[in-house]
């Protein structure tokens, strides 16, 4: 795989290019993921249709590693007709990975948690520009209609090639503002093509979305919902559309303290609203509130096709765009995802925020949200300080399932020596730390989760609490003792064995229950003299105890 040709970029990238301005743009983010080495360009025809998707996804069913993936930026885009667009799309450019989020985000991947933690504290008031790259080119009316116009001109990729029933916006960013306090929302949700001027909308309602509440308002007062649809966004902005937010927040102002710097902002051409500078694509128009249509099938990130609902549809009143613009699409549907990799960097630090200090469980050591195939919300596992009071592992239980309606169908409380993203050591822990009968609580009645709706309880959830946590003192993990593996190590190393990465637990360890006489029997045996502790424990034969009974050592 050749390296991406930095001038051939530069020429299409370079419109509009304005360096020093306070933060990357998605042209000057592509522009370093090629120079990071992390970007794959591909100058062939390929169909959006059949082809992009299925080529990206490869890399995320593979087996390849995560380190490996890469971002796919397709320069020559034609659908399923042979019909050339002028665009180029971006496939899994701003999370294929998690060195391509930290690309995005402009920190190492470590300090990504504390980044976000400080925008959402320090957010920032966006400025007003009056002269937008994103009105170079600008299409209202007929326009919208002709053949290089509307909808029909946007390099849409399908998903799930022969399941989804139309391209779908997988990283489109819809505008909204409340009605009643001028806060406008984004959020990034799914939008069906359905004509030139028809954009279909599935705010996900079961995760209560801003979006959808500003939909009932405006519904209640008998009007339509004016709505701006962003495809294409400076990493920040893209960043926090994907974000969970308090209702109340403008997520525009946190992607401000994400940079450091007020987003650029300027009014749309045909609704109310304001609408990113730098975006690639703006869609504008109206929501209906007055009818629903079907919507989907379509694949979605729980790992199923979400079949056919009735959903809101918008009628486009104009379609904006960059002179050359790229479209940004999400690797979604099974996990891991490009959708679920930017969920779990940016949940699992306000998960832990919200444990240790919003609740004070300062036991809290780490929160893991486990991401293949599950999808990041539905099983999170806690880890925990050694010897947590039962009151404290409890209560980081219940807050953790609490935090959004739509995460921690299953919730696991570890201990420090688990690794909470190595699952056969998370189910080791649940079958051997934990008594059901003691340790398991089921939250009945959880709000609607995220996932299929199955056919009982109208679609209702509910959550299980699992203490997996050691109670008092347990015998050794049964592995060599570290200097034994590291010596084993090195005679591997020494005889030309293929490389390896070692898997916790790789070495044995003390969980307390460990006499200083069971200290002594094993140094005996690594000596070569296990017969003494033949002699020894020849001494203590006795005729009152029954087969299996613990020896208990008096002088412990």
């Amino acid at each position: 795989m050749k390296a991406p040709d930095l001038k051939t970029l530069k020429a299409y990238l370079g419109s509009g290019l304005k360096q020093g301005d306070g933060y990357p743009d998605l042209h000057h983010h592509i522009l370093a993921l090629a120079e990071h080495g992390r970007l794959v360009v591909v100058d062939q025809p390929v169909n959006k249709d059949t082809e992009m998707h299925p080529l990206v996804r490869w890399q995320f069913r593979g087996g390849l590693k995560e380190s490996d993936r890469m971002a796919f930026l397709f320069t020559n885009p034609v659908d399923a007709k042979g019909n050339a667009y002028h665009g180029w799309v971006l496939v899994a450019g701003l999370a294929g990975n998690q060195a391509i989020y930290s690309i995005g985000m402009g920190a190492p991947v470590e300090q990504i948690g504390e980044k976000w933690l400080h925008a959402i504290a320090n957010p920032i008031t966006p400025e007003i520009v009056d002269d937008p790259l994103c009105h170079e080119i600008v299409q209202t009316g007929e326009d919208l209609l002709a053949s290089d116009g509307g909808l029909g001109a946007i390099p849409v990729p399908i998903s799930t090639p022969g399941w989804d029933c139309a391209p779908f916006l997988s990283a489109g960013h819809y505008i909204t503002c409340d009605p009643d306090t001028g806060i406008p929302n984004l959020g990034n949700y799914r939008g069906q093509l359905k004509g030139p001027g028809r954009l279909g909308m599935n705010p996900s309602v079961e995760q209560r979305a801003g979006i959808y509440l500003h939909w009932l308002k405006y519904k209640e007062r008998g009007e339509r919902m004016p709505t701006a649809v962003v495809v294409g966004a400076p990493p920040a902005v893209s960043f926090t559309s994907v974000q969970k937010l308090p209702e109340n927040m403008n997520e525009i102002t946190v992607a401000g303290g994400l940079v450091g710097a007020p987003i650029r902002m300027a009014r749309a051409k045909t609704v109310d609203l304001l609408v990113p500078a730098e975006a690639e694509y703006v869609i504008e128009g109206f929501i209906e509130t007055d009818f629903l249509e079907p919507e989907a099938p379509f694949g979605e990130s729980h790992g199923y096709v979400n079949l056919q609902e009735f959903n809101a549809v918008m009628e486009v009143t104009a379609v904006t765009r960059r002179r050359n613009p790229v479209l940004t699409s999400f690797i979604s549907q099974v996990t891991p995802s490009e959708s679920s990799t930017i969920k779990r960097v940016a949940y699992e630090p306000l998960f832990l925020q919200h444990l240790q200090s919003t609740l004070g469980i300062r036991a809290v050591k780490r929160v893991h949200m486990h991401e293949p195939l599950t999808s990041v919300v539905a099983l999170v596992v806690i880890q925990m300080a050694r010897n947590t009071s039962e009151t404290e592992i409890w209560r980081a239980l219940y807050g953790a399932s609490a935090l959004h309606r739509f995460a921690g169908k299953w919730v696991i409380a570890v201990d420090e020596d688990i690794d909470p993203e190595n699952s056969d050591a998370v189910f080791w822990a649940a079958c051997y730390r934990s008594q059901p009968q003691y340790d398991l609580r089921v939250l009945d009645r959880k709000d609607p989760g995220h996932g299929p709706r199955g056919p009982r309880d109208g679609g209702e959830s509910a959550a299980v609490l699992i203490n997996a946590t050691l109670r008092g003192d347990y015998p050794p993990v049964a592995l060599p003792k570290r200097e034994y593996m590291e010596r084993a190590r090195e005679i591997w190393d020494e005889i030309g064995l293929p490389p390896f990465e070692p898997q916790t637990p790789w070495h044995g360890y003390s969980l307390g229950d460990w006499s200083e006489t069971f200290e002594s029997f094993a140094a005996m045996a690594v000596k070569g003299d296990g017969f003494k502790v033949g002699d020894i424990v020849a001494q203590q034969r006795r005729s009152d105890v029954e087969m299996n009974d613990p020896v208990v050592d008096e002088k412990e």
